[in-house]
C-alpha cells in the first residue's frame, strides 16, 4: 500500500510531458513567422513579465489541483494582498515588513479555504467561491473602492526593476518555480499531494494527515496568489481593488493546458509552467496581430476545452 501511494500520480506520462511542449512550440513557430516583432528581445521580456504573473498563481494552484480540489479564490487573494501591502507602504511601513504582511495574509486566507474544506465538509468549488466573494468585499471595504498609491522606489522594483538584464517577476517566477519542483518530486510532502488525489481513502489508510495536507495545499496556493498581488501592486505603483478579477480562470487554464487532471493524482508543474507560457504568449501574439479581444476570448477558450477533453480521453 504504501509503495503504491508513492509512486501513485507521480509518473508523468510521455503525452502529459511532450505534448504541451508541443503546442508551445506550434504557437511560437506559427507567431513568428506571421510577426516579425514576435521574437524581438523586447516583446519577449515583455511576455515573460505577463506570464510572471499567471505562472505564479497557477503554481500555486497545481497543488490544490492535484489533491482534487481547486481554488477560485485566487484572484480576490491577489487583490486584498497587494491593497494591504499598499496600504502599510503609504502609511509608512518598512517595505520589507509591508511584504511580509501581504504574504502572510495570502497563507492565512489560504490556509481559510483548506479548513473550510476539511474540518467545515465544504466541496472545494463552494467554499473557495464564497470565499472569492468574501475576499473581494474585504478588498472594497480596506481600499473604499479607490486605489491606493504609495511612494516607495525599493517595493516598485519588485515589479519594474531588472536584475542582470532580467526582469525582476521573471526571477521570481523561476525562484518559485525551481523551489516547488523540487518540493513536489524530492519530498515527502509531494508524494502525499499526489497521493491524496490519486486515493484519499487510500491515503487515510496508510497513515497520511490528509486535513493537514490539504491545509498546507491552500496555504500554498493562497501564499503564492499574494506574492503575485504584491509584484502586480509593484508594477502598477498602486492596489487597485479590482485587480486579479477573473484571474483565477487563467490560472486554472495554465494547470489544465500543462496536463494536470481537474480529478487530481496527475500532473506536474513544468506542465504548469509552459500552459502558462501558452496562454501568455497566445495573449502577445493576437494582441500583435490586432486580433479582437473578442475573439482572444473564443481562441482561449477553445484552447483550453482541448485540453480538458485530451485528458478526459487519456482516462477513457
Amino acid at each position: 500500500m504504501q509503495t503504491q501511494l508513492k509512486s501513485s500520480g507521480i509518473r508523468v506520462s510521455w503525452v502529459q510531458k511532450v505534448g504541451p511542449l508541443l503546442g508551445l512550440g506550434v504557437i511560437v513557430v506559427a507567431l513568428s513567422l506571421i510577426s516579425r516583432d514576435f521574437l524581438s528581445i523586447t516583446n519577449i521580456f515583455n511576455v515573460l513579465r505577463q506570464i510572471s504573473i499567471n505562472a505564479l498563481l497557477a503554481f500555486g494552484m497545481t497543488f490544490v489541483i492535484l489533491t482534487g480540489g481547486i481554488d477560485l479564490s485566487v484572484g480576490s487573494i491577489l487583490a486584498l494582498s497587494g491593497a494591504l501591502s499598499a496600504g502599510m507602504l503609504a502609511s509608512g511601513m518598512d517595505p520589507f515588513l509591508a511584504i511580509l504582511t501581504g504574504l502572510a495574509a495570502g497563507a492565512l486566507m489560504g490556509a481559510v479555504n483548506g479548513a473550510l474544506v476539511t474540518k467545515g465538509r465544504v466541496a472545494p468549488f463552494i467554499a473557495t467561491l464564497a470565499t472569492m466573494t468574501v475576499f473581494r468585499g474585504l478588498t472594497l471595504v480596506y481600499t473604499e473602492g479607490r486605489p491606493i498609491a504609495y511612494e516607495s522606489d525599493l517595493f516598485s522594483m519588485l515589479g519594474k526593476g531588472y536584475f542582470l538584464e532580467i526582469p525582476i517577476p521573471v526571477i521570481w517566477m523561476l525562484i518559485s518555480f525551481l523551489i516547488l519542483y523540487f518540493v513536489l518530486k524530492n519530498t515527502t510532502f509531494g508524494r502525499h499531494v499526489y497521493a491524496i488525489g490519486g486515493n484519499e481513502e487510500a491515503a487515510v489508510l496508510s497513515g497520511i494527515r490528509t486535513h493537514q495536507v490539504k491545509v498546507w495545499v491552500y496555504a500554498i496556493s493562497g501564499l503564492f496568489a499574494s506574492l503575485a498581488g504584491i509584484i502586480l501592486t509593484a508594477r502598477l505603483n498602486s492596489a487597485q481593488p479590482t485587480a486579479g478579477t477573473s484571474y483565477e480562470l487563467d490560472a486554472i487554464a495554465a494547470v489544465v493546458i500543462g496536463g494536470t487532471s481537474l480529478s487530481g493524482g496527475r500532473g506536474w508543474i513544468v506542465g504548469t509552467l509552459i500552459g502558462a507560457m501558452i496562454i501568455g504568449v497566445l495573449d502577445n501574439g493576437l494582441n500583435l496581430l490586432n486580433v479582437s479581444s473578442f475573439y482572444q476570448q473564443v481562441v482561449k477558450g477553445g484552447v483550453i476545452l482541448l485540453a480538458v477533453l485530451l485528458d478526459r480521453s487519456k482516462k477513457s
